[in-house]
């Protein structure tokens, strides 16, 4: 299950359960769809606490979706994860697109703020703790 919001920051993605291909391939080009209603430059809060390992098949879809956000303006985002596991997987899909530099991560199991600390990072540049 994937969720994209619109916000006054950019988008929100809300990421769950076991995405197949087809699904994540959705999302891509929904967030395509997406992208020409967002400012120049916008942030991307992820919560992806409740994601399960992606299959590869998922994980090369997921990887056209953050080089599209990057083409079109994405200046950081930050990913709420509860998951050891997905942190290395999502660490080195953001390393192998190039936005690793730009997206931060939050474990929501160890930081009741995540939140509040995604956020400031998303909009103030105020790396989370």
């Amino acid at each position: 299950m994937y969720k994209i919001e619109k916000t006054n920051y950019g988008v929100k993605l809300t990421f769950a359960g076991f995405i197949q291909e087809a699904e994540m391939a959705k999302w891509v080009e929904e967030s395509k769809s997406l992208i020409p209603s967002l400012p120049q430059r916008f942030g991307i809060f992820v919560d992806m606490r409740n994601l399960a390992t992606l299959p590869q098949v998922s994980k090369i879809e997921m990887e056209k979706g953050q080089i599209a956000y990057k083409q079109a303006g994405m200046q950081r985002s930050v990913v709420i994860l509860e998951n050891s596991i997905i942190a290395m997987q999502f660490k080195k899909i953001a390393k192998e697109t190039g936005i690793d530099q730009w997206e931060r991560y939050i474990d929501a199991s160890s930081n009741p703020n995540w939140e509040d600390a995604g956020l400031n990072w998303i909009v103030s540049s105020k790396e989370p703790e």
